[in-house]
């Protein structure tokens, strides 16, 4: 394995848990030795999935399905969150359906494939654009890398519910449920969509949105979904309701998401599309999720503070991205018109 690989591979899986999880604060500052164990599960997860779709030359829908398999394996295997009836007061956020806590299962479906495996896959091929089409991995670290992501669910299997939601164990039908959609969904992604042929990019006259634009709009469709799918501010249920009225603003973050997806989907097809708008895209995303988490954990000084440290860095760490793909973009047509480039 190259170095670039190396360096593009552990990129990737560093950058999936601080995403995830300490970007939004759900998993404190002052607890950030937790990562560690969240790993295994985050990056190992994350980069299988990356490294099976490069394999089988899958695209976005290939990594939708399998964000979709990574959640049940997280949240439906290992936390157990998506029946509990007590971990992380999950069952009082909607009425629950076949026993399934519903707003936590939409909230968490919608947040782990953007947040831990969308958006840190795209940060990394944008560090690394020249592997992006390609795996970082050979066949040892892929098979290296699925053990680990095994042994990362078994990890919040055992440390998490004992001390969280002591006595609670999902029952074995559902359990069994769990490995056949996630055998499914990683049929559908691995062996179907890859087979369907690729649409070549549609020709667009309208410029693409600048990055300013983009940001703009990846933080209101960010602040949109998780306002009104996470309780915050005092109350138990999405936006304040009481009851099966919960199901409301479930539905209308719904539509949130897929509208996002649908337009995000169509305009990245086109020709206008560039990663300059990718970058502000998740710039905006990012900086929205670390604001809802201040508003939601930070709820004492030195929380606020690192979560608004976390957003600082952010912000910057983004500028920088942006910078270096503009240059890159430029260097590219200096090439390619014969004028030499500078820095």
């Amino acid at each position: 394995m190259r170095t670039g690989n190396r360096k593009a591979a552990a990129t990737l899986a560093v950058l999936a848990p601080l995403v995830a999880e300490l970007s939004l604060g759900s998993t404190p500052i002052r607890m950030a030795w937790l990562l560690l164990l969240w790993m295994p599960i985050y990056g190992a997860g994350v980069l299988l999935i990356r490294e099976c779709v490069r394999r089988v030359g899958g695209g976005w829908p290939s990594l939708l399905l399998l964000g979709v398999a990574y959640e049940l394996a997280e949240d439906g295997i290992g936390l157990q969150a998506l029946t509990s009836p007590h971990l992380y007061h999950a069952a009082s956020w909607a009425p629950r359906v076949l026993g399934f806590n519903t707003a936590y299962w939409e909230a968490n479906l919608v947040y782990h494939v953007v947040f831990s495996v969308f958006i840190p896959i795209v940060l990394t091929d944008l560090l690394f654009p020249s592997h992006r089409d390609r795996p970082f991995l050979k066949r040892t670290g892929l098979v290296s890398t699925g053990i680990v992501a095994l042994l990362g669910v078994g990890l919040l299997r055992v440390s998490v519910p004992p001390s969280q939601d002591p006595g609670y164990a999902v029952p074995l039908p559902v359990l069994a449920g769990y490995v056949v959609a996630i055998a499914v969904l990683a049929v559908l992604a691995l062996r179907v969509l890859p087979r369907r042929p690729r649409p070549a990019p549609v020709a667009d006259p309208r410029p693409a949105p600048r990055p300013w634009d983009a940001a703009l709009r990846g933080a209101a469709g960010t602040l949109a979904f998780i306002l009104l799918i996470f309780p915050f501010g005092g109350a138990r249920q999405p936006a304040f309701t009481h009851g099966a009225w919960a199901f409301v603003p479930m539905a209308a973050a719904a539509v949130v998401a897929v509208g996002m997806l649908l337009l995000i989907r169509h305009r990245v097809r086109t020709t206008a599309w560039s990663d300059l708008t990718t970058v502000g895209l998740v710039t905006g995303a990012l900086l929205a999720h670390t604001a809802v988490g201040i508003l939601v954990f930070g709820r004492d000084p030195v929380e606020r503070a690192g979560l608004e440290l976390i957003s600082g860095m952010t912000l910057c760490l983004m500028l920088w991205l942006g910078r270096r793909v503009r240059y890159r973009g430029s260097a590219s047509l200096s090439r390619s018109s014969g004028s030499p480039t500078t820095p």
